[in-house]
């Protein structure tokens, strides 16, 4: 329903009141009104409209400003044109106001009217695009503009040539006029940096006349303060410009990289400033990211100045550091007390981390982009990354996992290729494989002091790199499990980690137990087990699931069923059992608890219930119960199928009775998962419990089968006939039971074009 005049008219009343909630609420309610698709505005009350608005963008009250400058953005998409200049030239009028605050709110309201110029007609947001941006460039061209005005307008020039520069052309020359001198404006170096972020836009959309001159410009500078040396600050402003613009046009910045990069390469080899090397560093990632096939050629330059820079640390020494790490295992107390003196290093006036940050970022760049050259990358990068694994930063040492990360996930394709050659292709010299292999102890031991690290930061950073490291090269840590344990014990036992970081440690544990030999992590179980136990107590139940999940692989490695194994389980297999039994039996707990305790259970019982016998009376009921939730029936029966196929012949016969009626209600309902979990777990109990079946069991369950034979859905019936074919070899009786005999229903598949 369209809003009267009549209410419209009132809605202006209250918004001139002189009391400032009822202007507030008036505000409010235009500006519900306004979001309405009905509302039709005649040009008496657009008029009064918009001059009650901006009228309260220069109230008193701070929170009826904020409104008013909230409803403009729905005004300007309900009033003509004439009406929408009105708005921009009141609000561009207001940002050069002597008050603050005005200039503040208008500034924002500007801010608010351009981003919605989208949604009115492309005739009205031409010419107030056109209309706003001859003010701002008029205004950035006064020497004597107060430099807080400054920084808002270019603010909102850079987000109206980012928005609508196409249809800004005629002004490209003009800004670009108005924002060169700026880069060494005197004024605050947050002027500098809102005019390169201008001109990086203007790059994007410019015709080449104007690229070109730009360009020109930045490289000329750049060539004078090469030669003069004249200020450390324009040369990293000029930079830095470049570097902005090579992000957002990198193809245009790609011709000129021949005159770039050697001009960038003289400033990092010979500038003792750290952020000025900070500032080329950058420039080079952007260039390696956005400049790809231009940039190949630079590469290994780059590459070897960044390796350069990545051990930039003059005020550090960290040469007592490497001595503890070749004592590690002799010395624990010193090392200790090593780790106590890097604590209580600092130096603010130290910014060499920056140029060590920027150069691992821009290494992460390369590495991650750049393939075909993963040998060369481990025969030069892969060791430098890994000494620097000591860094002492802590946002440094992230950004040194990352790159080793980036190498890692690069290399991961490799691997997967790997596995489909011969075990002896390995060998091959040319192999990042076989590089990553030999450095592997390198990594661990330059991981395994950071493992103990107090920051969660580290510690994390060190386990998801350790889990790349298996992912891409399963088996790697076969003889190097012992270095990594105390590190695991460590994290899951700290009082200072966090939830997410015994997360992650259990993350890691089921990478490692699911990618390694048994035979390399019996010998650390004993120690291991204990603490997953104690982490399946914990309060959160995310830590709960992961170390349920992390139990039942640790059940497989004890004891594998399918090889000989001389390792002895038994001295761990009541506190494994009783931990589990817990969570099973508890019914407050969350979802996910409850499936993974399921599964564990039935692991367990799978793999070692010739040693539980006493207990099982016990735990196996709860199992039936389980199945009569509808939340956990699939789970349980697919741990049920697991302990009824178990080579151990586990007795489960006393529960048939109530569990093949519940299996064979199951093979009504419509749950394509749920029928194939249960007729796996039908066939395994026939299979394995023939002989405590009854003729009412087996009756049960036959006169649910011959619907089931369809060629609607093959797989059901595959596994249905797998099933007539088990009751036939241990119970042929059975069959005359049945009061429609599922033979007949076999012919039914024949006539299908799946069908041989």
């Amino acid at each position: 329903m369209a809003a009267s005049p009549y209410h419209i008219a009132s809605l202006l009343d209250k918004m001139s009141s002189v009391d400032k909630d009822f202007r507030f609420m008036a505000t409010n309610d235009l500006m519900t009104e306004l979001q309405k698709d009905s509302i039709k505005l005649d040009d008496d009350s657009e008029r009064k409209v918009v001059q009650s608005v901006l009228k309260l963008v220069e109230d008193k009250n701070g929170e009826v400003q904020n409104q008013a400058v909230q409803c403009l953005s729905p005004l300007v998409k309900k009033i003509r044109d004439n009406q929408v200049e009105l708005v921009i030239s009141t609000l561009c009028s207001n940002m050069f106001s002597d008050s603050e605050r005005l200039r503040d709110i208008s500034s924002v309201g500007l801010k608010t009217v351009i981003a919605e110029l989208p949604h009115v007609a492309p005739q009205v947001a031409t010419n107030a695009t056109r209309n706003i941006t001859h003010k701002l460039v008029e205004a950035v061209a006064k020497p004597d503009l107060n430099q807080y005005v400054l920084l808002e307008t270019l603010d909102i020039l850079g987000e109206l040539i980012h928005r609508y520069g196409v249809n800004l052309m005629q002004f490209h020359e003009s800004v670009l006029t108005t924002l060169l001198p700026l880069l060494n404006d005197p004024r605050p170096l947050s002027v500098r940096k809102r005019a390169y972020v201008a001109l990086c836009y203007l790059a994007t959309s410019c015709q080449k006349a104007v690229f070109v001159a730009m360009m020109k410009h930045l490289l000329e500078c750049l060539e004078r303060e090469r030669q003069s040396f004249s200020s450390m600050t324009n040369t990293r402003t000029y930079i830095q410009a470049i570097a902005t613009i090579g992000r957002q046009a990198g193809q245009r910045v790609s011709g000129y990289l021949e005159h770039i990069i050697p001009l960038i390469m003289f400033f990092v080899k010979s500038e003792e400033d750290d952020e000025l090397k900070e500032s080329c560093l950058q420039a080079f990632e952007a260039i390696v990211v956005r400049c790809f096939r231009e940039a190949t050629q630079y590469i290994p330059e780059i590459v070897s100045v960044c390796l350069k820079m990545l051990s930039h640390d003059p005020n550090y020494n960290y040469d007592s550091e490497e001595e503890a790490d070749a004592s590690m295992d002799t010395e624990d107390l010193e090392e200790g007390e090593e780790e106590e003196e890097d604590d209580e290093y600092s130096d603010d006036d130290d910014l060499s981390w920056k140029v060590r940050r920027a150069s691992a970022k821009c290494l992460a760049a390369i590495l991650g982009s750049r393939p075909e050259m993963l040998v060369e990358f481990y025969r030069t990068v892969s060791p430098v990354l890994i000494s620097r694994f000591k860094e002492r930063e802590e946002n440094v040492k992230a950004d040194i996992f990352a790159a080793y990360g980036a190498l890692l996930k690069c290399t991961k394709p490799k691997a997967t290729q790997k596995l489909q050659l011969e075990s002896d292709a390995m060998e091959t010299e040319e192999n990042p494989l076989v590089y990553l292999k030999n450095q592997t102890p390198l990594i661990v031991k330059a991981l395994h002091r950071q493992l103990k690290d107090k920051s969660v930061k580290t510690r994390q950073g060190c386990f998801s790199l350790l889990t790349a490291l298996v992912t891409v090269l399963p088996g790697a840590l076969d003889g190097h499990i012992g270095a990594i344990v105390p590190g695991i014990l460590y994290s899951l036992s700290d009082q200072t980690s966090t939830s997410n970081m015994k997360i992650d440690t259990m993350s890691f544990l089921t990478v490692l137990l699911t990618h390694h030999s048994m035979a390399s992590l019996h010998p650390h179980i004993g120690t291991i087990i204990p603490a997953v136990v104690k982490a399946v107590d914990d309060a959160f139940y995310k830590i709960t699931s992961e170390a349920l999940l992390v139990l039942n692989l640790i059940v497989q490695a004890i004891r594998p069923l399918d090889m000989q194994c001389e390792f002895d389980f038994r001295p761990f297999v009541r506190d494994v059992y009783s931990c589990t039994l817990k969570k099973l039996r508890a019914a407050d707990i969350d979802q996910e608890v409850k499936e993974r305790a399921i599964v564990c259970m039935g692991q367990i019982i799978a793999v070692m219930g010739d040693t539980l016998q006493d207990e099982l009376p016990s735990c196996l009921p709860i199992f039936v119960e389980r199945l009569r939730n509808e939340i956990t029936r699939l789970t349980t029966v697919r741990a049920i199928t697991q302990i009824a196929s178990s080579s151990l012949k586990i007795d489960i016969s006393y529960l048939l009775p109530e569990c093949i009626p519940l299996l064979s209600g199951f093979l009504r309902k419509n749950h394509r998962d749920l029928q194939l979990a249960t007729l796996s777990c039908l066939n395994a109990l026939f299979s394995c419990y023939s002989n405590a079946m009854t003729p009412e069991l087996y009756k049960a369950v036959m006169d649910e089968l011959p619907p089931l034979i369809s060629d609607n859905d093959l797989h059901v019936s595959q596994l249905v006939l797998t099933l007539l074919c088990t009751v036939m070899e241990t119970n042929p009786q059975s069959i005359l039971t049945v009061s429609q005999p599922p033979v007949h229903s076999h012919r039914k598949p024949t006539p299908s074009p799946f069908s041989p």
